[in-house]
């Protein structure tokens, strides 16, 4: 099932507007980031939506501000799991903290998981009703009614736009076909609206439009994996403290304009400039260790010859002292 699906499932690779549109569809919710769904409270109803009635609403706080509060709203959704034997971890540490990519990884998992509950058809379900007895309830349902009434209202237009423009079509329709049928190629060669060169060009525009869509969602998926097996490599307990891996997970997790890459690229720079100290007093102290080592040679070597000019026997003694002696009166003579 859902629970069992691989990262490089089709599932994870849901963008973030169609994940939030799906949520605010479903729950008629306001919500403009994924990450903004940390409490928990969210995810607690879209297995509600799944599971009518299975999710106790009444202790589910959708105005947790506070990690415990948080922290809750996840005991409520493991237990769920448990209740549907769903063995899909939840990362309560990480999600709470509201991290973008681990917050959005989690939605899309639980996307997948409700559209294969019944299609994903919750049409039936009543979301504002379900959040009444919900801590925190009446000001989301506040916050969400504006944009439920816009939608509303766009859609009324619409269909009332669509239905005065089928109504004056017709009158359009009989005057066109009273007219002689103009708009019409004839048979004896007339030429239509497009010709059939400029029809040829337009569908080898969209074909090439097509292919060209297709490398760049390849693209995108290649470098979306590749960002996911670094931010769990930077997730290994033994490199996760080291101050080159928190400046990668600054760089992954930081929004457009964020000033926390200048501080990124600060520290990285900081960083540099201790290694190459620390390597200059490296050599500094290879080098003494080396002329240590050369004055200790030279003081084992003295004090090997005064050793062996005291072992030496008597007899060696006069044979050296004669060998100078000898040496010595050449020299004289």
């Amino acid at each position: 099932m859902a629970a069992h699906i691989g990262m490089m499932d089709g599932a994870y690779f849901v963008g973030r507007s169609e994940i939030l549109a799906w949520i605010n569809s479903t729950l008629h919710l306001n919500l403009s980031k994924v990450e903004e769904a940390c409490t928990g409270a969210v995810h607690c109803q879209l297995m509600d939506a799944a599971h009518p009635g299975l999710v106790p609403m009444h202790k589910v706080n959708f105005d947790a501000k506070n990690e415990y509060e948080m922290i809750q709203n996840y005991k409520v959704l493991q237990d769920v799991f448990t209740k549907l034997k769903i063995t899909k971890h939840i990362e309560v540490s990480k999600l709470v903290k509201g991290r973008p990519l681990d917050n959005l990884e989690f939605m899309q998992w639980l996307k997948r998981y409700c559209d294969s509950v019944d299609g994903g058809n919750f049409h039936s379900y009543n979301p504002l009703e379900r959040r009444e007895g919900c801590k925190g309830a009446k000001e989301v349902n506040k916050r969400s009614a504006p944009s439920q009434n816009a939608t509303k209202n766009a859609s009324t237009a619409s269909k009332h736009v669509s239905h005065n423009s089928r109504r004056n079509e017709v009158p359009h329709v009989s005057s066109t076909n009273q007219s002689g049928k103009i708009s019409r190629p004839s048979s004896s060669g007339g030429s239509s609206t497009y010709s059939e060169t400029e029809r040829t060009a337009h569908e080898q525009q969209i074909t090439e439009l097509k292919l060209s869509v297709d490398s760049l969602e390849k693209e995108r998926d290649f470098y979306f994996s590749k960002l996911r097996d670094i931010e769990i490599l930077c997730q290994c307990p033994e490199i996760e403290n080291l101050p080159v891996v928190d400046a990668v997970k600054r760089i992954l997790y930081a929004m457009d304009d964020d000033a926390s890459l200048v501080d990124t690229e600060a520290m990285v720079s900081e960083q540099h400039q201790q290694v190459e100290t620390l390597s200059c007093i490296s050599e500094e102290a290879e080098e003494r260790l080396r002329v240590d080592t050369q004055k200790r040679k030279n003081i084992v070597n003295v004090d090997v010859d005064l050793a062996a000019s005291n072992t030496l026997s008597p007899r060696q003694r006069i044979s050296d002292a004669s060998d100078v002696h000898c040496s010595g009166s050449l020299v004289t003579y």
